[in-house]
């Protein structure tokens, strides 16, 4: 049963290690009220382009890069969820702001030439299905530290290609709630807080959000539904079980399962149970991505009597260290990063943090993803001070209505 190119990848992303597809496109959140977010997009949108449909040539590099992620970001005996689109874009996005080694790593992991993958991706997201039963709603963002310089072509190609709004903010306590705001809104609630605070040798953030919603096909009736056990690394589980009857059948010798389409048929969710005797560790450090596109492409019309539980869980997980093992390393260490068409600061990654939520039951289902790339400079003073009381001081309390002392005194000794 072979696939149209495109809905292979679609299948890919919704496969088994839920791989969840992403592109683009959005509307730039208003800062909330009092906030000293200034909205940069006007300034910095360009017309949208067009791109290259997808081909051979993109799906197998995106499997690639898909596989690879999701190998390095699961943990064993855990629910583990990665979104490599989502991943992908934000990526693809600091790409644009590469250089030299940096740039060279970053294209070689996908497994693309920048303006390559740039095309590829803007015609991805033009063709992304937005109605009732069936959406992917992206969005990306580029917040900017106080007057940090920010290259005008690096923040109009991340315009073009992928649709990113541009923001510049003081990197405080309200731009932590702007962005968290911002990434609530873009993922329908589903990620309502990704950052705690911003280090303050932080100078820009790249952020990829989205949202993944679809209906089932055929939904699961309720008496399709019956209670049942899971049986997990830890013990057996109560779980209630949807039966359903597939047409699709899938098998790569290690493991064997289905495919179950979404209303309207741009999206499926496929699973792979791996064969009795195989862990799930060894079967996923098995995986490639040319082994998983041949296995849902050639899906068998045959017939599956499938039982899938219900679940709903959230995973977070910090990606540094999967993408120093994917290939991207430079790009994580200062001195070294080249991100010079970004900035004229010398800015390298500081930290990429992936953040996921999956919902799964018998009306279909809902999905959302956040990636958020932080760019970090030791080599500017950003109004930050330490102050270390070592030595003989002045202290005084104050009124705070009047700015009025209304003690006042110093400290020569402590004992």
């Amino acid at each position: 049963m072979k696939k149209h190119i495109t809905k292979t990848i679609a299948l890919l992303l919704a496969a088994a290690m839920l791989f969840l597809g992403a592109s683009c496109t959005g509307s730039p959140a208003a800062p909330s009220s009092g906030s000293k977010t200034e909205n940069l997009s006007a300034a910095f949108t360009a017309a949208r382009a067009r791109g290259r449909q997808a081909d051979d040539a993109f799906a197998k590099a995106q499997a690639g890069f898909a596989v690879e992620l999701f190998k390095n970001g699961i943990r064993d005996g855990n629910n583990s969820l990665v979104s490599p689109l989502s991943v992908l874009l934000a990526l693809a996005m600091a790409a644009n702001g590469a250089d030299g080694e940096t740039l060279a790593e970053m294209e070689k992991m996908h497994g693309l030439p920048i303006d390559e993958l740039n095309e590829y991706a803007a015609a991805f997201a033009n063709d992304l299905p937005n109605d009732e039963k069936c959406k992917v709603i992206p969005a990306n963002s580029i917040w900017i530290r106080g007057k940090c310089p920010v290259k005008e072509d690096f923040l109009s190609k991340n315009a073009e290609y992928y649709g990113a709004d541009a923001f510049r903010a003081p990197f405080d306590d309200g731009t932590v709630n702007d962005v968290n705001n911002w990434i609530r809104e873009k993922t329908d609630g589903m990620i309502p807080k990704t950052i705690e605070r911003i280090d303050r040798d932080t100078m820009m953030m790249l952020i990829n959000a989205l949202i993944f919603e679809a209906e089932w096909s055929e939904p699961y009736p309720d008496y399709a539904v019956e209670n049942g056990v899971f049986h997990s690394p830890t013990g057996d589980e109560k779980a209630q079980l949807m039966g359903s009857k597939e047409q699709a059948y899938i098998s790569d010798g290690m493991a064997e399962g289905f495919i179950k389409s979404y209303a309207g048929g741009r999206y499926s969710f496929a699973a792979l149970l791996p064969n009795e005797g195989v862990s799930l560790s060894d079967y996923a450090a098995s995986l490639t991505g040319e082994g998983l596109l041949e296995t849902l492409s050639g899906a068998k019309d045959e017939t599956v009597f499938a039982r899938l539980p219900k679940f709903s869980y959230d995973y977070e997980i910090r990606l540094n260290d999967a993408l120093e093992n994917m290939g991207m390393v430079s790009a994580f260490y200062e001195g070294v990063a080249d991100f010079s068409r970004m900035s004229e600061l010398e800015l390298y990654v500081g930290k990429v943090i992936h953040k996921t939520h999956i919902e799964v039951c018998e009306k279909g289902t809902r999905a959302g993803a956040v990636t958020v790339i932080t760019f970090d400079s030791a080599g500017i003073e950003t109004n930050v001070h330490e102050i270390t009381l070592d030595r003989p001081f002045v202290y005084m309390i104050v009124d705070n209505a009047t700015n009025l002392p209304i003690f006042i005194g110093t400290l020569n000794h402590v004992n």
